[in-house]
């Protein structure tokens, strides 16, 4: 099982040190996100100061960005890494999109799948002769001259991980990506129950093999070197949990519990400004749900437990406020636990 962890975003100046410290500690990959930040900038930074660690967005987000300069980007970092880059894409909700980033907004779904064939279509043209003739609804991509077109590289084009929550963007995810990051606020249950049976419905539609399929995320890992530091983490996963619950469109996740009626109270709450007040309504029950929980001497069974057979990945951390700090010998532990994935598969 491979262990990402985040990295800092507020000081590209931090990102040498803290870059070399992950890679270090044995972690697979270290992840960008674009929250207050850009998610690119720390990324090629890292790219200069380390030999093996993946270098993931975790995620990008697709529709604020042309797929010809995400492709730009995906390039230059795969090339400067030496193949290691992973361009983790989500298209975010509308009211980002349009109010945020004021890109129109469409049906998520089908134009994410066409954002990733637009990607590999250019990626695939400077590998290869250059030509480019892609057609699509949303974008269409047919000039691409010499002058354009970028340096090769020896390695193969940027695997592309999408974030999915719903059926229809795990269908996507499954049928055109090399991946899927599932969201923290995910249950095993729902995992179960949703996002495995359609995601392999998408690998069904175009004959991809679950080992060359990559499964990270979905749930909270709260872990610390003893038990006071472990109710700490709790705490700040609880109220992460209430956050995510008072919003619509995670609600299937809590229908999987007969939890919709927190849902709704969330969001009653959060709408009245009530914001300091929403972690008290989720129960520790609720908190078990979302999280594997344990010291850091118990932590890798809990992990294999709540995550075992189903995620080929883990995120130490999942916020650069609250940064990874798992010892060497517990990350080598995760990384013993067997999964399915076995590399990515991205050549032209």
């Amino acid at each position: 099982m491979k262990v990402f962890t985040t990295i800092p975003q507020h000081d590209l100046k931090a990102v040498p040190a803290a870059a070399q410290a992950i890679e270090a500690a044995g972690y697979d990959g270290l992840m960008s996100m674009e929250n207050a930040h850009d998610p690119f900038l720390p990324l090629g930074v890292a790219a200069t100061v380390t030999e093996k660690v993946e270098l993931i967005t975790g995620i990008a987000i697709a529709f604020a960005r042309s797929p010809m300069s995400a492709a730009n980007i995906g390039w230059d970092l795969q090339a400067a890494s030496g193949g290691r880059f992973v361009m983790g894409l989500g298209s975010q909700i509308k009211a980002h999109n349009l109010r945020r980033f004021s890109v129109p907004w469409s049906a998520p779904a089908p134009r994410m799948k066409e954002y990733v064939q637009a990607l590999r279509a250019i990626w695939s043209a400077w590998k290869g002769d250059g030509k480019l003739d892609f057609r699509g609804e949303h974008y269409q991509f047919t000039l691409m001259t010499p002058n354009f077109v970028p340096e090769n590289y020896d390695a193969p084009p940027p695997a592309v991980t999408l974030a999915a929550v719903g059926p229809g963007m795990l269908k996507v995810a499954g049928e055109v990506a090399d991946g899927v990051r599932l969201h923290p606020f995910c249950t095993r249950g729902y995992v179960d129950n949703v996002v495995m049976p359609n995601l392999e419905a998408g690998m069904a539609r175009s004959g991809r093999r679950r080992e060359n399929f990559e499964i990270s995320g979905g749930g909270f890992i709260a872990t610390g070197p003893d038990q006071a530091a472990v109710d700490k983490m709790l705490e700040w996963v609880r109220y992460r949990i209430a956050f995510y619950a008072s919003t619509p469109a995670y609600w299937p996740v809590l229908a999987q519990h007969g939890l919709e009626d927190l849902g709704q109270k969330l969001n009653t709450m959060t709408k009245a400004g009530e914001w300091d007040k929403i972690a008290a309504e989720v129960s520790d029950e609720t908190v078990a749900l979302f999280a594997a929980i344990g010291t850091h001497e118990t932590i890798a069974s809990a992990i294999e437990k709540r995550f075992g057979d189903a995620a080929d990945g883990i995120f130490a951390s999942v916020a650069t406020v609250m940064p990874a700090d798992l010892p060497p010998e517990l990350v080598q532990d995760i990384r013993r636990i067997k999964t399915p994935f076995a590399g990515f598969d991205t050549t032209c």
